[in-house]
Protein backbone atom coordinates (compact mmCIF):
# COMPACT_ATOMS: atom_id res chain seq x y z
CA UNK A 1 0.00 0.00 0.00
CA UNK A 2 2.82 2.37 0.91
CA UNK A 3 4.61 1.58 -2.36
CA UNK A 4 1.47 2.41 -4.35
CA UNK A 5 1.06 5.73 -2.53
CA UNK A 6 4.72 6.58 -3.11
CA UNK A 7 4.42 5.72 -6.81
CA UNK A 8 1.39 7.97 -7.16
CA UNK A 9 3.33 10.83 -5.56
CA UNK A 10 6.22 10.31 -7.96
CA UNK A 11 3.87 10.14 -10.95
CA UNK A 12 2.22 13.38 -9.81
CA UNK A 13 5.59 15.10 -9.49
CA UNK A 14 6.54 13.95 -12.98
CA UNK A 15 3.28 15.32 -14.40
CA UNK A 16 3.79 18.68 -12.66
CA UNK A 17 7.39 18.76 -13.86
CA UNK A 18 6.26 18.08 -17.43
CA UNK A 19 3.58 20.79 -17.23
CA UNK A 20 6.10 23.38 -16.03
CA UNK A 21 8.49 22.29 -18.75
CA UNK A 22 5.84 23.02 -21.40
CA UNK A 23 4.95 26.33 -19.76
CA UNK A 24 8.62 27.39 -19.97
CA UNK A 25 8.73 26.46 -23.66
CA UNK A 26 5.51 28.36 -24.41
CA UNK A 27 6.62 31.46 -22.48
CA UNK A 28 10.02 31.40 -24.20
CA UNK A 29 8.41 31.06 -27.63
CA UNK A 30 6.01 33.91 -26.83
CA UNK A 31 8.86 36.18 -25.73
CA UNK A 32 10.91 35.37 -28.82
CA UNK A 33 7.92 36.10 -31.07
CA UNK A 34 7.26 39.34 -29.21
CA UNK A 35 10.86 40.49 -29.56
CA UNK A 36 11.00 39.54 -33.23
CA UNK A 37 7.76 41.36 -34.00
CA UNK A 38 8.78 44.43 -32.01
CA UNK A 39 12.38 44.83 -33.12
CA UNK A 40 13.12 42.60 -36.12
CA UNK A 41 10.11 41.96 -38.35
CA UNK A 42 6.83 43.68 -39.15
CA UNK A 43 3.74 41.87 -40.43
CA UNK A 44 1.47 43.64 -42.88
CA UNK A 45 -1.81 42.76 -44.53
CA UNK A 46 -2.61 44.36 -47.89
CA UNK A 47 -6.28 45.42 -48.11
CA UNK A 48 -6.21 47.27 -51.46
CA UNK A 49 -4.88 46.94 -55.00
CA UNK A 50 -2.61 49.99 -54.82
CA UNK A 51 0.54 47.88 -55.28
CA UNK A 52 -0.73 45.60 -58.05
CA UNK A 53 0.63 43.74 -59.85
CA UNK A 54 3.58 43.32 -57.48
CA UNK A 55 1.36 42.79 -54.43
CA UNK A 56 -2.25 41.62 -54.57
CA UNK A 57 -5.14 42.52 -52.23
CA UNK A 58 -5.20 40.04 -49.35
CA UNK A 59 -1.48 39.29 -49.52
CA UNK A 60 0.39 39.06 -46.24
CA UNK A 61 3.91 40.39 -46.07
CA UNK A 62 6.95 40.28 -43.84
CA UNK A 63 9.06 43.40 -43.53
CA UNK A 64 12.50 43.57 -41.98
CA UNK A 65 12.83 46.34 -39.40
CA UNK A 66 16.64 46.23 -39.44
CA UNK A 67 17.04 46.70 -43.21
CA UNK A 68 18.02 50.33 -42.77
CA UNK A 69 20.14 49.96 -39.66
CA UNK A 70 23.35 50.11 -41.73
CA UNK A 71 22.06 51.22 -45.13
CA UNK A 72 19.85 54.05 -46.35
CA UNK A 73 16.55 53.27 -48.11
CA UNK A 74 17.01 52.98 -51.86
CA UNK A 75 14.91 53.94 -54.83
CA UNK A 76 12.72 51.00 -55.74
CA UNK A 77 12.48 49.60 -52.21
CA UNK A 78 8.99 48.60 -51.09
CA UNK A 79 8.52 49.95 -47.60
CA UNK A 80 6.01 49.57 -44.78
CA UNK A 81 5.42 52.85 -42.97
CA UNK A 82 3.10 54.97 -40.86
CA UNK A 83 0.76 56.99 -43.10
CA UNK A 84 1.78 60.68 -42.76
CA UNK A 85 -1.80 61.97 -42.62
CA UNK A 86 -2.87 59.37 -40.04
CA UNK A 87 0.03 57.58 -38.31
CA UNK A 88 -2.42 55.04 -36.87
CA UNK A 89 -2.63 53.50 -40.36
CA UNK A 90 0.13 51.46 -41.97
CA UNK A 91 0.78 51.85 -45.70
CA UNK A 92 2.89 49.93 -48.22
CA UNK A 93 4.38 51.78 -51.20
CA UNK A 94 7.51 51.94 -53.34
CA UNK A 95 10.23 54.57 -52.86
CA UNK A 96 10.48 56.77 -55.94
CA UNK A 97 12.22 59.93 -54.74
CA UNK A 98 15.12 60.26 -52.29
CA UNK A 99 16.01 62.99 -49.78
CA UNK A 100 17.13 66.24 -51.41
CA UNK A 101 15.94 65.30 -54.90
CA UNK A 102 13.47 67.21 -57.02
CA UNK A 103 10.89 64.88 -58.50
CA UNK A 104 8.79 65.80 -61.51
CA UNK A 105 5.86 63.86 -62.93
CA UNK A 106 5.33 64.72 -66.57
CA UNK A 107 3.20 62.87 -69.12
CA UNK A 108 3.14 59.64 -67.12
CA UNK A 109 6.88 59.66 -66.57
CA UNK A 110 8.98 60.40 -63.49
CA UNK A 111 12.04 62.64 -63.81
CA UNK A 112 14.65 63.21 -61.11
CA UNK A 113 16.60 66.47 -60.69
CA UNK A 114 15.80 67.76 -64.17
CA UNK A 115 17.06 64.67 -65.99
CA UNK A 116 15.84 64.26 -69.56
CA UNK A 117 15.71 60.50 -69.04
CA UNK A 118 12.71 59.24 -67.02
CA UNK A 119 12.89 56.43 -64.51
CA UNK A 120 12.54 52.97 -65.98
CA UNK A 121 9.49 51.75 -64.08
CA UNK A 122 8.85 48.25 -65.35
CA UNK A 123 6.86 47.45 -62.21
CA UNK A 124 3.97 49.85 -62.99
CA UNK A 125 0.82 47.79 -63.49
CA UNK A 126 -0.64 49.38 -66.62
CA UNK A 127 -0.72 52.55 -68.68
CA UNK A 128 -0.60 55.42 -66.20
CA UNK A 129 -3.46 57.84 -66.92
CA UNK A 130 -4.50 59.22 -63.48
CA UNK A 131 -2.61 62.15 -61.89
CA UNK A 132 0.20 61.57 -64.35
CA UNK A 133 1.28 65.12 -65.14
CA UNK A 134 2.07 68.50 -63.62
CA UNK A 135 3.56 67.57 -60.24
CA UNK A 136 6.96 68.87 -59.15
CA UNK A 137 8.21 68.55 -55.59
CA UNK A 138 11.46 69.16 -53.74
CA UNK A 139 11.93 66.32 -51.27
CA UNK A 140 13.19 67.51 -47.86
CA UNK A 141 16.21 65.90 -46.23
CA UNK A 142 15.22 62.91 -44.14
CA UNK A 143 12.11 62.25 -46.25
CA UNK A 144 11.10 60.05 -49.19
CA UNK A 145 8.50 60.31 -51.94
CA UNK A 146 6.55 57.10 -52.53
CA UNK A 147 3.92 55.83 -54.96
CA UNK A 148 2.04 52.61 -55.53
CA UNK A 149 2.74 50.39 -58.54
CA UNK A 150 -0.92 50.67 -59.52
CA UNK A 151 -0.67 54.38 -60.33
CA UNK A 152 -4.29 54.63 -61.44
CA UNK A 153 -5.57 53.42 -58.07
CA UNK A 154 -3.13 54.35 -55.32
CA UNK A 155 -3.53 56.86 -52.50
CA UNK A 156 0.11 57.92 -52.34
CA UNK A 157 2.34 60.98 -52.17
CA UNK A 158 0.49 62.61 -55.06
CA UNK A 159 -2.65 62.97 -52.93
CA UNK A 160 -1.60 63.29 -49.30
CA UNK A 161 -1.43 67.10 -49.30
CA UNK A 162 -5.08 67.16 -50.39
CA UNK A 163 -5.95 64.60 -47.71
CA UNK A 164 -4.26 66.76 -45.07
CA UNK A 165 -6.35 69.76 -46.14
CA UNK A 166 -9.56 67.71 -46.18
CA UNK A 167 -8.89 66.42 -42.66
CA UNK A 168 -8.14 69.92 -41.37
CA UNK A 169 -4.47 69.28 -40.66
CA UNK A 170 -3.38 71.95 -43.13
CA UNK A 171 -5.13 75.08 -44.34
CA UNK A 172 -3.96 74.96 -47.98
CA UNK A 173 -2.17 72.61 -50.34
CA UNK A 174 0.92 74.79 -50.11
CA UNK A 175 0.83 74.58 -46.32
CA UNK A 176 0.40 70.79 -46.48
CA UNK A 177 3.45 70.48 -48.71
CA UNK A 178 5.39 72.78 -46.40
CA UNK A 179 4.36 70.56 -43.48
CA UNK A 180 5.77 67.59 -45.42
CA UNK A 181 2.52 65.61 -45.65
CA UNK A 182 3.51 64.54 -49.20
CA UNK A 183 6.50 62.61 -47.95
CA UNK A 184 7.44 59.71 -45.69
CA UNK A 185 9.79 60.56 -42.86
CA UNK A 186 12.69 58.19 -42.35
CA UNK A 187 11.48 57.82 -38.75
CA UNK A 188 8.07 56.64 -40.00
CA UNK A 189 9.51 53.70 -41.96
CA UNK A 190 8.75 50.47 -40.09
CA UNK A 191 10.69 48.20 -42.40
CA UNK A 192 11.50 47.06 -45.90
CA UNK A 193 9.02 44.56 -47.35
CA UNK A 194 11.06 41.44 -48.11
CA UNK A 195 8.65 38.71 -49.11
CA UNK A 196 5.04 37.61 -49.29
CA UNK A 197 4.23 34.57 -47.15
CA UNK A 198 0.51 34.27 -47.99
CA UNK A 199 -1.11 33.02 -50.17
CA UNK A 200 2.28 31.90 -51.49
CA UNK A 201 5.89 32.44 -50.52
CA UNK A 202 7.38 34.97 -52.94
CA UNK A 203 10.32 37.35 -52.78
CA UNK A 204 9.14 40.84 -53.65
CA UNK A 205 10.34 42.57 -56.80
CA UNK A 206 12.37 45.73 -56.31
CA UNK A 207 13.70 47.84 -59.14
CA UNK A 208 17.49 47.68 -59.70
CA UNK A 209 18.23 51.40 -59.66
Amino acid sequence: MEETTEKKKLDKKEVIKEIFSWIRVIVFAFLVALILNKFVIVNANVPTGSMESTIQPGDRLIGFRLSYLMNEPRRGDIIIFDYPVNPEEIYIKRIIGLPGETIEIREAKVYIDGSETPLDETYVKEEWIVENDGLELKIPQGYYFVMGDNRNNSLDGRYWATEAVMTGQASTLEAAIEQKFCFVSEDAILGKAIFRYYPSFTKLNTSPY
